[in-house]
């Protein structure tokens, strides 16, 4: 299996984050939560990038496995 076929783990921070009342919160409130977001999503698609081009650079290296 995959490392991105597996099951995420229960209790993570996104599923928390998803199963959250988002009612108690304010227009504000929710408006800075989007901008956290969406700067967190940023972080880890830097991130994601950053590992395919290292995944990439050892395949050509030493050949992909299939």
């Amino acid at each position: 299996m995959d490392e991105d076929d597996r099951p995420r783990p229960r209790g993570d921070a996104a599923s928390k984050l998803a199963a959250e009342d988002l009612g108690p919160y304010s227009q504000d409130e929710l408006g800075e939560r989007i901008r956290l977001l969406e700067d967190e999503i940023a972080r880890v698609e830097k991130h994601r990038l950053t590992a395919a081009a290292h995944r990439d650079a050892a395949d050509a290296l030493f050949g992909r496995k299939e």
